[in-house]
């Protein structure tokens, strides 16, 4: 075997390493963003600061509008729509301004002091959660309030950047069909149904190693 058959040869054998090599990084780079790997996975803190949740129901004279403080919440969803975590508020925070009713819905309504704490642990999203930028997605869960869990899936519009995540949901709670006290007085008619406007914020991470195991 000639000296230029051997050096074709090598020069052959050396193109068909680079053109391996170059297939496998690409196929690796393929295959990153067909299937995410597990440290894809993202954290959300919610930042009591930034969050907050307001709650508005209808008398025959007015509409009333109240808030309520987060207590803790932290999220985590991983790449195929599970979520786990939960949000929760206090429920002795509920506050309209006015003492006399903010009383009542206390202790014949929410009955605050029994039931200390309202809560949502979400279980899975229908629809993606981009990288950056804008969803809108459905947060199925189960949401907790005077002491007893309900299923429910709500409307989130989500917004990612860099970091920083914010949320809207908007839902409807029909309260006295769960079984809570309807306010009414024979001059006065509420609505049996409340609405919340959760409008969360917080930081995003990836969950540490101890946490995706």
């Amino acid at each position: 075997m000639g000296a230029a058959h051997r050096l074709t040869m090598s020069s052959n054998r050396l193109e068909a390493s680079q053109i391996t090599r170059q297939f496998v990084f690409t196929a690796a780079v393929l295959l990153a963003l067909v299937f995410p790997s597990a440290a894809q996975d993202r954290g959300f803190q919610l930042d009591p600061t930034q969050t907050s949740v307001k709650f508005t129901v209808a008398d025959v004279l007015h509409t009333v509008n109240g808030t309520f403080k987060l207590n803790h919440g932290a999220l985590q969803l991983d790449t195929s729509g599970k979520v786990s975590g939960e949000i929760v508020v206090d429920a002795r925070s509920g506050n309209t301004g006015n003492g006399m009713r903010d009383r009542k819905m206390h202790r014949e309504v929410l009955e605050s002091d029994r039931y200390p704490e309202i809560s949502f642990r979400p279980d899975r999203l229908e629809g993606p959660v981009a990288t950056a930028g804008k969803s809108a997605v459905m947060v199925h869960g189960m949401f907790n309030i005077h002491g007893v869990d309900r299923e429910i899936s709500v409307p989130a519009q989500v917004e990612i950047n860099a970091d920083h995540w914010t949320a809207a949901i908007h839902f409807t709670i029909p309260y006295q069909k769960w079984g809570m006290k309807n306010p009414s007085t024979l001059f006065l008619r509420v609505s049996d149904t409340v609405e919340i406007d959760l409008a969360a914020a917080g930081s995003v991470s990836a969950p540490s190693a101890s946490s995706s195991q």
